[in-house]
């Protein structure tokens, strides 16, 4: 009997104790995502069309952010092309979406250049360029990587990060697209970004 008891109750303890590493987990797990969209910062540049532009362009709707630069070779101009994509895909199911196109390169990308960059692709993403410390605040905010190249002809190129961000309508990163991802995953996570 005293054997029997003894093995409830160690099943007992490991019932608790699985508990509480449940528990534990799916905290971390949250505190590590609350943290993770606690991203961005307060930030003054411009639009394509030289409009003063802040960080209140990303609330009240849901918002896609890339940043990127007009002289990249590849990975700029193939992820617009995806974004015209899945903004035609969308359709009025992505009407309340806002596009943004961020530049890492504020030195050669004016207003004017950014915007016969970006409307190229559509008329949907709006690119943002302005002051360089301004810019640097704001990549810093997003923790977004960005590094000048020198090229051997005496120009440069920029290494930045490929991902593209997804906001909700408070602001917060909800989720990213990965670089080439699939474009029925692509969809389903803005569908997601667009019911939230």
């Amino acid at each position: 009997m005293n054997f029997r008891l003894l093995r409830y109750t160690l099943w007992a303890l490991i019932a608790i104790l699985c508990g509480f590493l449940v528990f534990t987990y799916i905290n971390a797990r949250n505190g590590s995502n609350a943290q993770a969209v606690q991203l961005g910062v307060p930030f003054n540049l411009i639009d394509q069309n030289g409009a003063p532009i802040t960080e209140a362009a990303f609330k009240g709707h849901p918002t896609v952010l890339f940043f990127g630069f007009t002289h990249c070779p590849e990975v700029c101009p193939t992820t617009l092309f995806e974004m015209a994509g899945w903004l035609k895909t969308l359709g009025d199911e992505g009407k309340d979406l806002r596009v943004f196109f961020i530049s890492v390169d504020p030195e050669r990308d004016t207003p004017e250049v950014m915007k016969g960059y970006t409307s190229a692709f559509t008329d949907r993403i709006t690119g943002i360029t302005g002051n360089p410390q301004e810019v640097e605040k704001l990549l810093k905010g997003w923790k977004i990587y960005a590094k000048k190249v020198p090229t051997e002809n005496g120009d440069y190129t920029m290494d930045h990060t490929a991902s593209v961000m997804l906001l909700d309508r408070d602001g917060r990163l909800k989720s990213t697209i990965d670089y080439k991802e699939s474009p029925d995953v692509a969809l389903k996570k803005l569908r997601l970004l667009i019911a939230g």
